[in-house]
């Protein structure tokens, strides 16, 4: 790395929601994990579609004929994104939404006695839709996570995989604190008993490179509206995999080709779009990068390899502000700051709890003073309420950072978390 300086002035010149203010001080949306801000040029994509491209598909007059244009041309960035076959990407309304498509679509040919591992990690969206299949005649069964670091324990999960397991169903990253879990190793396993593996790549994607063929998953979701675009929902499924499952769609028994047969209807190509422009700010991060990482992979070239190193530089320049967070908010008394302590293993999320206030109250201190976070359980209801039993405390106080986050935020934070906690 050569005395790397990342450009976040270039980066926040194209965030027009940054110039909001709360009385006398500047926003500070450090609440990037339940959804980014958007770019100028994401905004700009989707007002270009819906003003001058507007139709359905199919059609052979030239505004369905650049809407048809315009979603394979997305497909083939978000494939950049993905690394994957433009057939393996599919559009949805968001991940939930997406895997509980995928979940009826395999209560078509589930039997009773097949096993499904879950995990209590995942945030509800990669939880709730399997469970489903619990109607159908599936066992659920729930790995446990380790409550000292807020890790999966493998060992549990290898006591629980068995020749019944048909599907795993783990997180990449964990919403609730940004835990990153090896989930590669988990996949290896899985594969060894013939289960199908979805991963919840929806917290990681704003944080780290995905490769979907390096990690050897059967399907992946994440969702545009947390990497800088829409609400969007995006899924990669192997497209071997996704040939032999019936979907749920109209005329499902048809069953159409890769990626159709799993996108029920017309899907909002505007978003496409913009989930397509939002892919091409990550390049464009790497672009702008590129002198810091252009031997770091060489593997890459065009599209991918920008992606790739604009995420690369995103993560260094996000996890350099984390350390100052969790250092300086871990040494007050009565701060607990939750999940790994390395940071290859876990994301730029902060999160944690402060003896005898309330989370929610302390989100409200910080929102009068203009910096946004997230307090509660953030749909990780397993991992935060039923497992450490933070309900009563109102759950954690989550902080998390953009590459549009700045020093001063941080040092903002940090005053104001210590006037909160008397140090």
């Amino acid at each position: 790395m050569k005395d790397f300086v990342f450009d976040v002035e270039y980066i926040r010149e194209q965030f027009p929601a940054l110039c909001k203010t709360v009385g006398n001080n500047p926003a500070a949306f450090l609440d990037g994990p339940g959804g980014t801000q958007v770019p100028k040029r994401v905004v700009d994509k989707i007002n270009d579609y819906m003003f001058y491209r507007n139709a359905n598909i199919h059609g052979v007059f030239k505004t369905s004929r650049e809407s048809d244009a315009l979603t394979a041309e997305a497909k083939v960035k978000v494939a950049d994104f993905l690394n994957c076959d433009p057939c393996e990407v599919i559009f949805g309304e968001n991940s939930t939404t997406n895997n509980m498509k995928l979940s009826y679509a395999l209560a078509r040919t589930i039997e009773p006695g097949d096993e499904i591992l879950i995990t209590e990690i995942d945030h509800e969206g990669n939880r709730s839709p399997w469970r489903i299949l619990e109607d159908f005649g599936a066992v659920i069964k729930n790995v446990k996570i380790n409550t000292d670091d807020i890790t999966l324990d493998f060992d549990d999960f290898m006591s629980k995989l068995s020749p019944k397991t048909k599907l795993l169903a783990i997180n990449w990253a964990a919403n609730s604190c940004g835990t990153i879990t090896d989930v590669a190793k988990y996949i290896e396993e899985a594969h060894k008993v013939g289960a199908i593996t979805v991963v919840d790549a929806v917290h990681y994607a704003p944080h780290r490179c995905i490769d979907v063929k390096k990690i050897n998953t059967d399907i992946l979701v994440c969702s545009a509206y947390k990497f800088f675009g829409p609400h969007f929902g995006v899924m990669y499924i192997r497209k071997e995999l996704g040939e032999k499952i019936k979907s749920v769609r109209v005329m499902a028994d048809d069953n159409t080709e890769m990626p159709y047969r799993f996108e029920t209807g017309t899907v909002a190509m505007e978003f496409a779009a913009g989930t397509a422009e939002a892919v091409e700010f990550i390049a464009d991060v790497g672009d702008r990068h590129m002198k810091y990482f252009d031997d770091l992979f060489p593997e890459a070239t065009g599209r991918r390899k920008k992606i790739m190193v604009g995420m690369h530089a995103i993560e260094v320049y996000e996890e350099g502000l984390a350390s100052q967070l969790r250092e300086k908010l871990g040494a007050m008394p009565g701060l607990k700051i939750y999940g790994p302590k390395d940071p290859e293993w876990r994301t730029s999320t902060v999160s944690f709890t402060v003896d005898g206030i309330n989370a929610g109250d302390i989100a409200k201190k910080l929102a009068d003073k203009g910096i946004f976070v997230w307090d509660g359980e953030y749909y990780a209801i397993e991992t935060i309420f039923n497992v450490l039993k933070l309900e009563p405390v109102g759950g954690m106080l989550r902080i998390g950072l953009a590459p549009y986050s700045i020093q001063s935020e941080i040092d903002r934070v940090i005053e104001c978390m210590a006037e909160i906690t008397g140090n």
